[in-house]
């Protein structure tokens, strides 16, 4: 199994889905379950609760316990044919 430190990095979306207080202090987080955020870094550090092997930067007060997270898929992106307009050439005709 993979750690998700390893598959997580700067840029990539992340769902909150544990917004418990705090699990070390025990003080409420800023956080909110269902919102989505954007990893700013990923630092490899052991968490004390022991749960996780690093702790994400989500630009919400100081850094959070990769367990509170899940991560989110990439968007796939579809490339799309556009039609390209041309003025029409117009024959004079006297």
């Amino acid at each position: 199994m993979e750690a998700m430190s390893d598959a997580i990095g700067p840029d990539d979306l992340v769902l909150c889905v544990n917004a418990a207080p705090n699990h070390v202090t025990g003080w409420p987080v800023p956080l909110v379950a269902g919102e989505t955020y954007r990893v700013i870094e990923v630092m490899d550090f052991a968490c004390p609760c022991g749960r996780s092997d690093a702790l994400l930067d989500v630009g919400v007060d100081f850094a959070w316990c990769q367990s509170r997270f899940r991560l989110l898929p990439k968007p796939k992106s579809e490339a799309k044919t556009r039609g390209v307009s041309a003025p029409k050439e117009k024959e004079r005709v006297r």
